[in-house]
């Protein structure tokens, strides 16, 4: 069974360590594809997993399996894709290469267009799309720290792998509607982009009343491209997506009363856009407001907000001087 293998992170970053990690906290046989940075820090200092809430778990770099090769994948049972979208084609083939043809395939990547790319490569594969609904910021030394609340969900399958995988700390839950579950993040993730442009913790932007209904007009935009595009996004969050834009325009202490609530924020949580301009990686702009805008041009809607943010992120990547702390007006243009 596929069940009794090894479960395989292909691509350890800052969520696949996470995820990895505390399954092997949990007794499963975990490896990591890893880049040579991650592995060297891990063999130093092992893992360390952390969350908004005070929980820690220590592993050792004896507790899971380390590696820059990808033939790690030749015994895996189950693999989770934690790479950036961009670099999805690439891993598709090395597991292809490399991994047994019953092992189940899950992605657990932002963006909604990494399940195609993966099932194309790997024809005849079993492929599951999923959703982490929460940040990972890797801290250094070997400490991963979950800044943000919420189950990963994994769409519905005959052998239910989100069951066999889910572990104490780290619930793993199955959908049956997993497209609409993509799509309701994306809608949040189109957030990201404006933690980065601003180099604020979500807390402190969520906070401010500027910065939530500049969040909300974006939002409303992209709804009215699922809309248009006969797409109902699953909520990524306790609250419907159709009422966010609403609440998120609310005055300040209306709005932190719920989502005091609903969601659990870390005071220093970022966004991984955030961290790709503080590293002077390419951001995954492409794969969210990029997707979202690719879609609105098959429906004829206009996204003029969704189009600036863009080309704000693109200049910020291309300057190499990490997040560029605009405000709200900065980035609407009106300053």
């Amino acid at each position: 069974m596929v069940t009794d293998r090894p479960i395989v992170v292909a691509g350890a970053g800052a969520i696949g360590c996470f995820v990895g990690g505390m399954l092997a906290a949990a007794d499963r046989r975990v490896a990591l594809l890893v880049r040579p940075r991650v592995k060297t820090e891990i063999e130093r200092f092992g893992l360390r997993l952390t969350d908004f809430g005070g929980a820690e778990k220590k592993l050792g770099a004896g507790q899971l399996a380390l590696s820059e090769d990808p033939a790690i994948f030749h015994s895996a049972g189950i693999v989770l894709v934690t790479v950036k979208s961009a670099d999805t084609a690439d891993v598709a083939d090395q597991i292809a290469q490399h991994a047994p043809q019953d092992a189940v395939i899950v992605s657990l990547q932002n963006g909604v267009g990494n399940v195609a790319i993966l099932n194309e490569r790997l024809d005849g594969r079993r492929v599951l799309a999923g959703m982490v609904p929460f940040n990972v910021v890797a801290m250094g030394e070997g400490r991963f720290h979950r800044s943000t609340s919420g189950d990963i969900t994994v769409g519905e399958d005959a052998d239910n792998t989100a069951a066999a995988l889910s572990v104490p700390d780290l619930a793993i839950r199955a959908s049956r509607d997993i497209v609409g579950v993509q799509w309701g993040k994306l809608i949040i993730n189109l957030n990201n982009a404006l933690s980065a442009l601003s180099d604020m913790p979500l807390a402190a932007q969520l906070a401010s009343r500027d910065w939530r209904r500049l969040f909300a007009d974006q939002m409303a935009e992209g709804l009215a491209v699922l809309k248009a595009a006969g797409i109902t996004p699953a909520s990524a969050t306790p609250i419907p997506p159709n009422w966010t834009p609403t609440l998120l325009r609310l005055p300040d202490m209306v709005f932190n009363a719920i989502l005091g609530r609903t969601m659990k924020i870390d005071p220093e949580a970022r966004s991984s856009m955030w961290q790709d301009l503080k590293q002077g990686r390419k951001t995954e702009i492409d794969y969210l407001q990029g997707a979202m805008i690719a879609l609105a041009g098959k429906n004829n809607v206009d996204v003029p907000l969704m189009r600036r943010i863009v080309a704000l992120i693109k200049e910020a990547e291309t300057s190499g001087k990490g997040p560029p702390r605009l405000s709200p007006q900065q980035i609407r243009g009106v300053v």
